[in-house]
């Protein structure tokens, strides 16, 4: 059986909903957490998620991974923006996010996994390639460290 449209849900929405992510660098590390719901549940992530209404997409960023894993931030630039689209069984979409990606430094307070995290923690670039992540999130990875060798 089929899941019907629901408005206010990111499941079957009925116009894209737009996100923020934040890549946070601090020394030689960047910050992840384990998401602690779908999509990619129990999978490594970006700390980010939905704008709210009335929300800068820079308001937004700093909300979330604050509330995702305490950390307070500086915002660098927008390294990427991409999209998530999956379709069900019947090919109605179930899921459509347009996605932007923050590069970010890490300015303070106690990294812990808070709401939709299971965990959050620093990840060297060598501790990266054992992470288990979403294979489009490791695509974003390696396109934001290749922006940073380029300067």
């Amino acid at each position: 059986m089929s899941k019907e449209p629901e408005s206010n849900s990111k499941w079957y929405p009925q116009h894209p909903r737009v996100a923020v992510h934040a890549l946070i660098l601090h020394e030689d590390c960047m910050l992840l957490i384990k998401r602690a719901t779908e999509p990619s549940k129990g999978k490594w992530s970006l700390p980010g998620g939905r704008i709210e209404l009335g929300e800068t997409i820079y308001q937004a960023i700093k909300r979330e991974v604050l509330e995702e894993c305490s950390a307070e931030i500086e915002m660098e630039c927008i390294f990427d923006v991409g999209d998530t689209i999956i379709r069900d069984e019947e090919e109605r979409v179930s899921y459509h996010f347009v996605l932007i990606y923050f590069l970010a430094r890490y300015k303070g307070g106690e990294v812990k996994a808070r709401t939709d995290a299971e965990d959050a923690r620093w990840f060297t670039t060598e501790e990266l390639d054992e992470a288990d992540m979403h294979p489009l999130l490791r695509d974003v990875l390696t396109k934001a460290t290749r922006s940073m060798k380029n300067g």
